[in-house]
């Protein structure tokens, strides 16, 4: 039986690897699936500010520890999704264009698939420690068998789990700042995480939009079926919005 720790290093699954550090639970190592925007070019599709921290202090650190972290990675890419070549049926010669929120073909692709393929490979029966905090019912009810979430089993809420990374060293920058975790492109994300995108990384946001150009796309559809364009003219509405409340704070 081989154990392993399906990480994001993001706090709950980090949390769930000190856990089982700390009360000698077994595990054989921590398996992180960076989904990648362009492999060509190295550009990885979490936030640049998380992804620097993983490989500069998390897995450094994880390691110190004792701990064996894997890094894997799909052959494929957002870039190679949204471009890639329909061959049958009515949409046959376009390409795929950006992912359906809701079904995210990413998301299985490029993060979902590597992990399947590696699990497969080890020719032998594992345990996956995934981490959902005691605090979150729904999500624990549909583990499948196989999966054990070690926050549930020492009574850890989210909070708790946040504590422990930041009391270890452990936490991402990204809680600090509010940002959202997961892919910077994701079709599920709201608006205010596109605008804070777009504010501080403006280069990623123009792949977006160059992405959202390239002719014979079957979905032009980058948020729930509204084109970049107007996920933009809404993000445009928050900003000014954001900003009106701002100048009025600041006149009392």
């Amino acid at each position: 039986m081989k154990h392993i720790a399906a990480c994001s290093f993001g706090k709950d699954s980090i949390a769930t690897i000190l856990l089982a550090l700390e009360h000698g639970e077994p595990l054989d190592e921590a398996v992180f699936v960076e989904v990648m925007f362009d492999h060509k070019r190295n550009i990885s599709g979490e936030i640049p500010k998380h992804i620097d921290w993983i490989y500069s202090t998390a897995i450094p650190m994880l390691e110190a520890m004792g701990m064996r972290v894997r890094v894997l990675r799909s052959e494929r890419d957002y870039v190679r999704c949204l471009k890639h070549t329909v061959t049958r049926g009515k949409h046959i010669g376009k390409h795929h264009g950006f992912p359906i929120g809701g079904k995210c073909l990413i998301n299985r692709d490029c993060k979902i698939a590597p992990i399947r393929r590696y699990l497969r490979g080890l020719g032998e029966e594992v345990t996956q420690y995934i981490g959902i905090a005691v605090d979150e019912p729904k999500r624990l009810a549909r583990l499948q068998s196989g999966k054990v979430s070690l926050l549930a089993k020492y009574g850890y809420t989210e909070v708790m789990a946040r504590e422990l990374c930041e009391k270890r060293g452990l936490l991402s920058p990204i809680y600090k700042t509010g940002t959202r975790g997961g892919c910077w492109f994701c079709p599920n994300a709201r608006i205010p995480s596109y605008c804070r995108l777009r504010r501080e990384h403006p280069d990623l946001w123009a792949e977006l939009e160059r992405l959202s150009h390239t002719p014979k796309l079957c979905s032009y559809g980058f948020r729930y079926g509204k084109t970049l364009q107007e996920v933009e003219r809404e993000m445009d509405l928050y900003d000014a919005r954001q900003e009106a409340e701002s100048r009025q704070l600041t006149l009392f």
